[in-house]
């Protein structure tokens, strides 16, 4: 029994131990081939490298494949780290390049749906593409009426790409307000889009 009561404590203070590693020890110990420290690494950030990674490629198989690419070039690659910014910033630059890399991929592979609607067909008539090009007008028309705050929102999550975290850190914000203005921001976006007739965007 006092075996079994040391082997608990020492497992309890290896996991202290553990959680109190900053992520820059653990890639110092990733690059001496630690494999606990891996699975640290990983178990601490492989969430937010997810959901980093699903906003870009909005595919939950894809976003799932690309984060078992990143930890795997963290694996490979822990040794170059320089530590000029923290670990999880060098996660998700490493994630961005993958997803962007996937997203290049797969519109070789694919003709993008949106690539589609935009090629005329023996159907369409000299009006339906003027209603296409005038749709495309009204949305930037629409975006442009938006505050400023919610229009810099809308582009930098939907133009650009950024997730939630990365615009509160460009505009200096909490993520919770980047959300409440996102929302804010969807629902004023709709109402003038609704407003000019174009339901289908407004939805």
């Amino acid at each position: 029994m006092p075996n079994v009561i040391a082997i608990n404590a020492q497992a309890s203070q290896s996991i202290i131990a553990a959680q109190a590693t900053s992520d820059d020890m653990l890639l110092e110990s990733i690059a001496d081939g630690n494999r606990t420290a891996m699975h640290i690494l990983y178990c601490r950030h492989n969430v937010r490298v997810y959901r980093f990674i699903l906003r870009i490629v909005r595919d939950a198989t894809t976003a799932e494949d690309l984060v078992s690419q990143v930890f795997l070039d963290v694996w490979r690659t822990a040794g170059q780290f320089q530590g000029r910014s923290q670990v999880s910033t060098w996660l998700l630059s490493i994630a961005r390049f993958k997803a962007l890399t996937a997203m290049r991929q797969r519109r070789f592979e694919d003709i993008d749906q949106e690539d589609v609607r935009q090629i005329p067909d023996d159907c369409d008539t000299p009006e339906t593409s003027l209603d296409r090009s005038d749709t495309s007008a009204i949305l930037r028309a629409c975006v442009a009426k938006l505050s400023p705050a919610h229009r810099e929102i809308i582009n930098l999550v939907y133009y650009h790409e950024k997730s939630v975290e990365e615009v509160g850190q460009i505009i200096g914000i909490p993520q919770s307000t980047v959300k409440t203005r996102m929302f804010y921001a969807r629902k004023q976006l709709a109402d003038l889009l609704k407003g000019a007739g174009v339901d289908r965007f407004a939805a």
